[in-house]
């Protein structure tokens, strides 16, 4: 009898209640459902079900295996969904969230191309600096920049991140360029507030270690935007990271100081629950990440997500 088929009727009754619910949803005899869980507890040396006249209840046992083997279906149909022609439609309501200023450019661009290719999904995109409790609030999956705290999530890296000292010309002509992080001392630096997330300080790489300053200015924000205006206007010196400042470089509104410093990058990661069931949806939209954002072409172009809208086409 084949294993699978075994598996599947198990679910199926396990999930439905019944035997009979089982059997009617594939269009057999209930006998033969029964005859199939029979010949899989035999086979396992288990019982993994209790039946009585009225009920059907799972034993320890066969709650543990119930979990692995609705995910080995999962797996199943999502690995014929990858390569079969039409695929498996991802459908259902996708819940995403990511940092307010990285999530502006680099997210929200992103999302109504991935819905044009799943037109069967729609999404909730939520932005917040605030560290998002994506497993109590019910996100399926969150974007973070930066180094990750230890915990039960599972995370992708789906990109470097390098963050550098930048300031504008005007600024720099007026106030002298540092030649050593521990100048900063004497500038003035554009910080994040206490209450954002970003709470070591900025990062330099000193006599092969990674130092951490904690400089200080007349003005922080909890805005990561407000700070990367502020230095534009020549209000002093900010530390930010590359995909938001880069053009700026580029262009001459900014100038990068202290590159013999700089520390190793740290990452842009998607983060979700775990890795069990998931669902389509979710496995394709981080796909869809890692293609747009491994692309070389996509961080040195102005309109990144036109570079992942032909990725995709």
């Amino acid at each position: 009898m084949d294993r699978l088929k075994q598996i599947e009727s198990f679910v199926a009754v396990a999930t439905k209640g019944s035997l009979t619910a089982a059997a009617h949803a594939e269009g057999v005899a209930p006998a033969v459902i029964g005859r199939r869980i029979d010949a899989l507890e035999e086979r396992l040396g288990v019982k993994l079900l209790v039946r009585t006249t009225r009920r059907i209840t799972l034993t320890h046992e066969g709650s543990a295996f119930l979990e692995d083997c609705q995910r080995i279906i999962a797996d199943l149909a999502n690995a014929e969904a990858s390569v079969s022609e039409g695929g498996v439609k991802a459908s259902g309501h996708l819940r995403l969230t990511a940092p307010a200023g990285f999530g502006r450019r680099h997210v929200a661009p992103l999302v109504p191309r991935f819905v044009g290719l799943h037109p069967d999904v729609s999404v909730s995109l939520n932005l917040s600096d605030r560290v998002v409790d994506i497993v109590n609030e019910g996100f399926d999956c969150a974007v973070r920049v930066g180094d990750l705290p230890d915990s039960s999530l599972v995370s992708v890296r789906l990109a470097d991140n390098r963050r550098r000292c930048v300031a504008a010309p005007a600024y720099l002509k007026r106030a002298g360029t540092p030649a050593l992080p521990s100048e900063l001392a004497r500038h003035r630096c554009l910080t994040l507030s206490s209450d954002a997330s970003q709470t070591r300080g900025w990062a330099f790489t000193i006599g092969g270690q990674v130092t951490h300053f904690r400089p200080g200015g007349p003005l922080d924000c909890s805005d990561g935007q407000v700070l990367h205006d502020w230095c534009v206007q020549g209000l002093g010196i900010a530390w930010r990271s590359t995909w938001e400042v880069e053009h700026d470089i580029a262009e001459g509104r900014l100038t990068a100081v202290l590159e013999d410093f700089a520390a190793p990058p740290n990452g842009v990661f998607a983060v979700f629950p775990q890795r069990k069931h998931l669902p389509l949806r979710v496995r394709l939209w981080i796909d869809y990440l890692k293609q747009s954002y491994g692309d070389a072409r996509y961080w040195s172009t102005a309109d990144a997500g036109v570079v992942a809208a032909a990725a995709t086409a």
